[in-house]
């Protein structure tokens, strides 16, 4: 409990600096990787994440220290010699996307360890500390570095706020954004330039090897809550920027535990949370709202018995009869007759079901509704009377009045579906 006080409360002034550093990286990442995401260029983060390691190592042999704007340079440096390959070898070679990128990955990632390998057995005292880029360290990461990270976070944002009608064209319709005069090859450079930067001024606090995690993780679990870029892009912000302060805790806390996995593992929380129960995404909520339907489909086929056996003379049927009509259902059958009663639709007297007054006009719309699209089918899709049932079946649940109303008037207002069997009209009062 002292340990989280102490962190929370920025006692220590270094812990205040290593959060507003988190921050910043964390909205930057998060805004490069939502924009990657839509883009479908989330492997291409990863592929930049691997190749910066080996320009990291340069970066380091010549300065021949921890020298952050070396390693920042060359850091750079190699993630664009990495995008400038990869565009190239998918312009003059018939390889797949997968490939190019998984090529360059494990090549440069491989040379990386080369050279970091070799200067750990160099005996410069001054390499202690540079695997840390591997896994980050951000409790380990000085007030100088985050000067300059923290500043580069900081363009990646502006650059992207500014330029937010852009990048929104160069995501969803960059023919468009052509056609009325943008630069859209132009564009997508400095994007590329972006992403490599945002990669860049990750790895000491998250590490190389999932940076990737970094930038796509949050935009995707923000994906799940809403379909507007705004509030896509603040979502997947704040993922990230409480990830990476949790994940610097961990590290805080046991300072022998690298920060990158533990960021990882939180947004990887928000993420399951975020698939998990999200409004109209999430798994839970539309296995609840498929059981609703479901329940809904069944009550509506019920209805629909109980009208036509009323249209064939009879005042009802008794429940021997509804579990005839539908087989292997008795829960559900069961079920739906509880709510049409609970409803006041339906009577139950003795196992005898009949419609109320009230059930007989919802019926009849539901039958109404049913006949209208068979005659649609029938007649502006030419299938066979026969054959129309079953379509029809699902698309008598999903209809407004207002499309009620325009199929009924494209049909000229009928009097019979394909069947011969009459289309009821409602009442008018």
């Amino acid at each position: 409990m002292e340990d989280f006080l102490y962190f929370f409360t920025f006692q220590d002034p270094s812990i205040a600096w290593v959060v507003l550093g988190i921050t910043l990286l964390g909205v930057g990442s998060a805004y490069v990787g939502t924009f990657s995401f839509l883009d479908k260029k989330a492997l291409l983060g990863d592929a930049i994440s691997h190749a910066v390691l080996p320009g990291i190592c340069l970066g380091f042999i010549m300065a021949g220290e921890k020298n952050p704007v070396y390693i920042v340079s060359g850091a750079f440096l190699s993630g664009a010699a990495a995008t400038f390959m990869s565009s190239w070898l998918r312009r003059n070679t018939k390889l797949s996307d997968d490939t190019i990128i998984a090529t360059i990955l494990s090549v440069f990632f491989g040379f990386g360890i080369v050279l970091l390998t070799a200067l750990q057995k160099s005996g410069n005292p001054e390499v202690a500390g540079l695997n840390s880029f591997i896994f980050g360290n951000a409790i380990g990461i000085s007030e100088n570095d985050l000067m300059l990270y923290g500043g580069l976070s900081l363009v990646i944002i502006l650059v992207l706020t500014l330029l937010l009608k852009e990048f929104r064209l160069m995501v969803f319709d960059p023919e468009y954004g052509k056609a009325i005069g943008f630069p859209m090859k132009f564009i997508s450079f400095l994007f590329n330039v972006l992403m490599i930067l945002a990669v860049v001024i990750g790895i000491q606090a998250i590490g190389v090897v999932l940076m990737a995690a970094l930038l796509i993780t949050p935009g995707a679990a923000a994906r799940f809550w809403t379909d507007r870029l705004n509030p896509l892009l603040i979502l997947a912000a704040l993922f990230s920027v409480l990830s990476g302060i949790l994940g610097t805790y961990v590290s805080f806390v046991l300072p022998k535990m690298p920060t990158g996995p533990w960021v990882v593992v939180f947004l990887s929380v928000f993420a399951m949370i975020s698939f998990l129960i999200s409004p109209k995404s999430g798994i839970i909520f539309r296995y609840f709202a498929r059981k609703k339907y479901l329940r809904k489909t069944h009550r509506d086929h019920l209805m629909k018995a109980l009208y036509k056996a009323n249209e064939e003379g009879k005042t009802g049927l008794n429940i021997e009869e509804i579990y005839q009509l539908y087989p292997y259902q008795k829960v559900e059958t069961n079920q739906s007759i509880h709510d049409l009663v609970m409803a006041n639709f339906i009577t139950n007297n003795q196992s005898f079901i009949k419609l109320t007054e009230t059930g007989i006009s919802d019926a009849m719309r539901i039958v109404r509704l049913h006949r209208l699209w068979e005659l649609y089918l029938n007649e502006s899709m030419n299938i066979a009377p026969d054959h129309v049932h079953d379509s029809a079946e699902q698309l008598e649940h999903l209809i407004t009045p207002e499309l009620e109303a325009l199929l009924e008037k494209r049909l000229n207002y009928p009097m019979l579906d394909p069947h011969q069997e009459p289309i009821p009209r409602p009442n008018k009062q």
